[in-house]
């Protein structure tokens, strides 16, 4: 039988790992944190190019910063090189390949619940990001051309021909990075990129003018095809045109189905919680990129752990109090 837990934290991304590195800070032993992928910080790993940069402020957001872990701006790789560190030093217990099915409430504990059983908690963190489950689109993509449709760079080779799908920061950095091996489109159903940050607006804009990247802006997409093995795209707007492969870049979603079968409450597609990021079910706290509206800033991903911390160590004195 898996002991009883002080915390577990469904997540390890900058929150998750903030939630279990404050709550040590405090003195709460017995913590666990739970990752579904190979290692923490999968959305960085898998979703950010190599060297990006990654800004505390994210796209100008000015956060202070709370708790006792002080991220800097830097690179992806500077970035997981300090999550490493700071899980080796503050003795952080990380499961990966752990995929949480849901959370149940089991008298005065949680049971976690992962294939072939469950893990008893006190409290519980979900922090899981939205890029975890990255938004497709809503027309079928045809079972013979799956493999040369992506939603990261992860597949592609040199020289091919690419159709990159999308308006943000990831659409123009895919876009923009992948330009210099490659013959690259950019499709986006509006006429500008005002949803990406300046810098990486800048970068698309010289990529575009220099012809290193063709933009079909103001363009809708309407459904794929198969073309002897490469993807024909059927556009609205257009003529279709066939590419070796298709990168969609258009965001993720919150995983409402996970959070309703645990219990949450969802309105306007994001968790209910109070104050101290606590749903309504007492001791279930939610924080990280599905509390917020666009998602992705870390600082505040790390203020979300601290306040979380300190919420937990209170709740749990107060208990021991009765």
């Amino acid at each position: 039988m898996e002991k009883m837990h002080n915390l577990v934290i469904v997540g390890a991304g900058p929150a998750g790992i903030a939630t279990a590195v404050e709550s040590y800070i405090l003195g709460i032993r017995d913590i666990v944190v739970l990752e579904k992928d190979e290692n923490h910080n999968a959305t960085i790993r898998k979703y950010y190019k190599e060297n990006k940069r990654v800004d505390k402020d994210w796209k100008g957001q000015t956060v202070e910063l709370d708790g006792n872990i002080y991220f800097m701006d830097g690179t992806k790789e500077s970035t997981l090189d300090f999550f490493d560190e700071i899980i080796d030093h503050h003795s952080v217990e990380l499961r990966t390949h752990t995929e949480v099915q849901k959370i149940v409430r089991n008298g005065d504990h949680f049971d976690v619940m992962i294939a072939g059983g469950s893990i008893p908690a006190r409290y519980v963190v979900v922090t899981i990001g939205r890029m975890g489950k990255p938004n497709k689109p809503d027309y079928k993509i045809p079972p013979s051309i799956r493999k040369r449709v992506n939603y990261t760079l992860d597949n592609c080779s040199e020289g091919e021909k690419i159709l990159v799908v999308g308006g943000g920061d990831s659409a123009v950095e895919y876009a923009v990075d992948l330009a210099e091996k490659n013959d690259v489109t950019i499709c986006y159903r509006r006429e500008t990129f005002r949803r990406a940050n300046p810098t990486n607006q800048q970068a698309i804009a010289n990529a575009i003018m220099h012809g290193e990247v063709r933009p079909y802006l103001g363009v809708n997409i309407e459904g794929l095809e198969d073309d002897g093995g490469r993807v024909r795209v059927l556009f609205a707007e257009r003529e279709p045109e066939t590419f070796d492969r298709v990168i969609y870049a258009i965001g993720g979603t919150t995983p409402s189905a996970f959070l309703q079968s645990s219990g949450i409450r969802i309105e306007d597609g994001k968790p209910v919680h109070d104050e101290n990021y606590m749903t309504d079910i007492e001791g279930l706290y939610v924080a990280g990129d599905i509390t917020q509206e666009s998602g992705g800033s870390i600082a505040l991903g790390l203020n979300h752990g601290y306040h979380i911390a300190r919420h937990i160590l209170s709740h749990m004195k107060d208990k021991e109090k009765q």
